[in-house]
């Protein structure tokens, strides 16, 4: 094959006749496939569902001598935090357990900085002139959207094969406006990036202008290895607090992906102070999240160790999809020099750079064959990617062989929206 830009207009006129006659046999097939987001797959579903055989004993519902079909226990079960506290490589005393959504917890964080502030606010947010947050780009569009809805200004930071540009962000952090930044850290959605020591060290280490700025960082992928051995994480936690700024950083985790997304269990990490802090306001909102759900997947999960032996078992399923995935663009794409991507080893994610001014293009003629994927923009502050390039491949959803259908359609769209870009 060869490479687009280097096709005369004939040879390309040529070719985007022969994908628009593949384009319309793809959409005769009635394709109804979903790629827009990061869900289990069936078979990771099933695996894990025997949870629910769990606690037929009275006993089974009794921790530490405590009864869990009872009230209080806000912090949650002192063994759902010891289990957290393993997997994050952070202390016990540190976690607080909630229900099955982090993203609830991290919104909850926004909220009650908005509505009375944090820790070291000089005032809650909500009385601050303007709030900036910073926004690593490509990045999350649901940890946008939180920022977003409580009217802060967004600022697009650049990813970096390390992580978000840190110096962009040092120069930020000058401004006493902003309040904050949002991480994945390790396989970043969407990127798939692990943050170098190098940036994890440097953002532990900022001397922000707002007493009050935090880092959130969103540890979702920590043990989401789909290629390779479990790579060790450092804890955050122990990092800022050995940089002098132990109250910096909320740190969250859930078992969305790996038991229920619907029944799971959630975590925020911080220090001591923050936790005093944080747990004096919640105490006018909740009694305790459900601890029985807690102790079933303490009962399930048992340890860190325990549990890495279960992601293995999701890496059996999650790890053909993403060679398919793959695959197919090294196959398709890659001779034509019309796109770029990661090749991630863990997480839910293939992030692809198509040519600029293609994704909007790229993903209307998905949706035309009956593919859809998450939309064009998404993966930007404002939903707004100023080079309309970044598309975010969410493979875990679809079985291989529906996957390897929604691959066909997707190249082909993507080379039709190239051809149409350079002028056919």
């Amino acid at each position: 094959m060869t490479a687009y830009a280097k096709m005369t207009p004939a040879e390309r006129g040529a070719e985007y006749a022969r994908l628009q006659g593949a384009f319309e046999g793809l959409k005769a097939r009635g394709l109804k496939l979903n790629m827009a987001r990061g869900k289990p797959g069936k078979a990771q579903l099933d695996m894990v569902s025997d949870i629910f055989g769990l606690m037929q004993r009275p006993e089974d519902y009794v921790s530490d001598g405590i009864d869990v079909r009872n009230y209080g226990e806000m912090r949650g079960l002192p063994a759902a935090q010891r289990l957290f506290a393993d997997i994050l490589g952070c202390k016990a005393e540190q976690v607080f357990v909630g229900g099955n959504a982090s993203l609830q917890l991290m919104y909850d964080t926004i909220a009650k900085a908005y509505t009375h502030g944090l820790l070291h606010s000089p005032r809650p947010w909500c009385e601050e002139e303007t709030v900036k947050w910073l926004c690593p780009a490509p990045g999350y569009d649901r940890h946008f959207k939180i920022t977003e809805s409580f009217g802060f200004t967004l600022i697009a930071v650049p990813m970096t094969d390390g992580g978000p540009d840190m110096d962009a962000v040092e120069e930020a952090v000058k401004d006493p406006a902003v309040k904050g930044i949002w991480c994945v850290p390790k396989y970043s959605n969407p990127d798939g990036i692990i943050y170098s020591q190098e940036t994890i060290r440097r953002m532990a280490a900022l001397r922000p202008a707002a007493p009050d700025f935090t880092v959130m960082w969103d540890n979702a992928y920590c043990i989401h290895e789909f290629e390779g051995e479990y790579v060790e994480f450092p804890d955050i936690l122990s990092l800022c607090a050995a940089a002098g700024n132990p109250d910096m950083v909320f740190e969250f985790a859930s078992t969305s992906k790996v038991t229920l997304p619907g029944a799971g269990i959630s975590c925020f990490a911080c220090s001591q102070a923050n936790m005093a802090h944080m747990e004096k306001l919640l105490t006018a909102q909740v009694i305790s999240f459900d601890k029985v759900n807690q102790q079933r997947h303490v009962l399930y999960l048992k340890d860190k160790a325990h549990t890495l032996e279960l992601m293995r078992k999701h890496a059996a399923v999650m790890g053909p999809k993403f060679r398919c995935v793959a695959d197919a663009l090294d196959r398709e794409v890659a001779p034509l020099e019309i796109a770029s991507w990661r090749r991630p080893k863990g997480g839910y994610f293939v992030s692809l750079n198509a040519m600029p001014g293609t994704a909007k293009r790229t993903l209307a003629l998905c949706r035309e064959a009956g593919v859809t994927m998450t939309g064009a923009g998404a993966t930007f502050p404002y939903g707004r990617d100023p080079q309309d390039s970044n598309i975010r491949i969410a493979p875990s959803l679809p079985p291989v062989e529906e996957l390897e259908q929604a691959m066909e359609v997707f190249c082909v769209c993507l080379k039709m929206a190239a051809l149409e870009k350079l002028g056919v």
